[in-house]
């Protein structure tokens, strides 16, 4: 018995195509698709999890310094440059990101005993609190970001990810 394919509701990336199709326009579309639809994705996973970082009084950006500091393991200490290339950000951005969060008393700087001109940035105890408490709603978000799709179609979805990123990084 052969299998039958699954329909799908048409969204709106199934218009674009359908348009450019009606333009007589004969080229493959597939990429067009895919990532049409990725940056659709993106918007929605970035106005969730905006959304859920706000609710903890922390922009994005704030959160992403905390979590690569925390992640790092005991001392949770890094120097800018490290936090920066780990966050794919300029040396600008991440200076104003360290203020605001120094400001706020999650992270302090520390120059080097045996090189003044050397910083390391640290995770005070009540930016370890902040992450730890915001984690938790921040996983939670991206559960359910992805609640319409199967652990297997996950797990797939992921593989295919990963082989694609593993693909471009290795071509820089």
């Amino acid at each position: 018995m052969a299998k039958q394919k699954q329909t799908i509701q048409s969204d709106s990336v199934d218009s674009i195509i359908t348009q450019w199709r009606s333009e007589n326009i004969e080229a493959d579309l597939l990429p067009m698709a895919i990532l049409g639809r990725l940056a659709k994705l993106g918007k929605y996973i970035d106005n969730d999890i905006l959304h859920c970082h706000d609710q903890q009084d922390l922009r994005q950006g704030e959160f992403d310094v905390l979590a690569t500091l925390r992640r790092s393991g005991k001392p949770y200490s890094l120097t800018p440059s490290e936090l920066y290339q780990s966050m794919m950000l300029s040396s600008g951005a991440m200076t104003s990101r360290l203020d605001r969060l120094e400001n706020k008393g999650f992270i302090r700087r520390e120059h080097s005993q045996s090189d003044r001109r050397s910083v390391q940035v640290m995770l005070t105890a009540e930016g370890k609190k902040k992450v730890d408490t915001v984690l938790p709603a921040h996983i939670n978000t991206q559960h359910d970001l992805l609640k319409g799709v199967s652990q297997q179609d996950r797990e797939m979805l992921a593989e295919l990810l990963k082989r694609w990123l593993l693909q471009l990084e290795t071509a820089q």
